[in-house]
């Protein structure tokens, strides 16, 4: 993190204590079947650490099992995990919920799996390994998580909203499982708080060139990384107290001098 310089509209005299936290929120584990197996907590805290990554969110296909061992496996490194998912909708929109705490995001993982059906086949999706803070192997999910729930996602908005996460939808960017790709359009009553550009895209401006609406929504860069040498790959830098996620959310709604300062791609 660094030092950022901010100006006290009050005094009108500069202050230094807010600072700049390299974040990538939206980074899969060994959970998700389409994952690489070597994305377990320990060595995706390691790749953390070499990135200079301050903050990272834990968004599995519809399940936050693993985040939790994240979440301990960072406890002897200078990195905020939060705990959240990557939730399919019925319209098969990606969805990422980010919550305060893992009780939070248990709650919201309860209900995904209420409307998820189906059991995964590894031969045809792969592997869902449930991995501790230690890389041990605790149990493997046979849930069909790379399938979609029955939430739509006007209820998955409300879902999350409801445990006090933040609804942002997952790289925009993309035709594959993109709220733009798959439905056209954003909805002018659905009450997401931001959404994702993936590592994809490095010049966003044809993309607010083609949609203008996407203009007016907080923006975050993530990696949506699915092995270890993708962590990082796209990041957002933001200004904040400290790394809280009651201080990201003033960020998002740019209050209090904290906000979402830059983004990046590499």
């Amino acid at each position: 993190m660094k030092t950022a310089y901010v100006m006290d509209k009050q005094t009108k005299q500069t202050t230094t204590y807010l600072k700049l936290y390299k974040s990538d929120l939206h980074i899969h584990t060994c959970l998700s079947p389409c994952a690489d197996l070597y994305m377990t907590p320990r060595k995706i805290i390691n790749q953390c650490a070499e990135k200079g990554l301050d903050i990272i969110a834990v968004c599995d296909h519809n399940s936050c099992e693993n985040a939790k061992y994240v979440i301990e496996a960072a406890k002897k490194y200078n990195i905020m995990v939060i705990p959240g998912m990557e939730i399919t909708t019925i319209e098969e929109v990606h969805l990422l919920g980010l919550f305060s705490n893992y009780r939070q995001s248990l709650k919201m993982q309860n209900k995904v799996y209420s409307e998820l059906e189906g059991e995964n086949n590894e031969d045809l999706f792969g592997v869902q390994a449930v991995v501790n803070e230690h890389d041990e192997v605790m149990n493997l999910n046979n849930k069909l998580l790379i399938g979609a729930s029955k939430l739509t996602l006007q209820q998955a908005v409300e879902c999350i909203h409801k445990y006090g996460g933040l609804a942002i939808c997952s790289h925009v960017d993309r035709e594959g499982f993109g709220i733009i790709g798959q439905l056209g359009f954003i909805p002018d009553d659905l009450s997401i708080d931001a959404i994702e550009i993936s590592c994809h895209t490095t010049n966003i401006k044809p993309l607010l060139e083609r949609n203008p609406e996407l203009g007016k929504f907080p923006m975050f860069f993530s990696s949506d990384a699915h092995t270890l040498d993708c962590i990082g790959a796209a990041f957002t830098v933001l200004l904040l107290n400290n790394p809280s996620f009651r201080e990201i959310k003033l960020a998002i709604h740019e209050r209090a001098q904290r906000q979402i300062r830059s983004h990046g791609v590499c």
